[in-house]
């Protein structure tokens, strides 16, 4: 059983990591991007780039709320 839970324990600190926000933000783009690829709604490479950009867009709106509310 402590095998199990190291394990676990480790896929944990490897996927979430510190910020669990990064990782909502990726499941949650991983989704957009699922959605969008299933109905067809733009070409592969425009949903790869849309996606990659709302990822990027994300993660520096995540990391600019950290940096305001560790400043106070």
């Amino acid at each position: 059983m402590s095998f199990l839970k190291a394990f676990g324990h480790f896929w944990y600190d490897f996927l979430i990591g510190d910020d669990w926000k990064i990782a909502a933000y990726v499941v949650g783009v991983m989704a957009l991007i699922g959605v969008l690829v299933a109905h067809s709604v733009f070409g592969d490479t425009v949903t790869l780039v849309l996606g990659t950009v709302v990822l990027m867009l994300l993660f520096a709106a995540g990391v600019a709320v950290d940096a305001r509310t560790s400043r106070r």
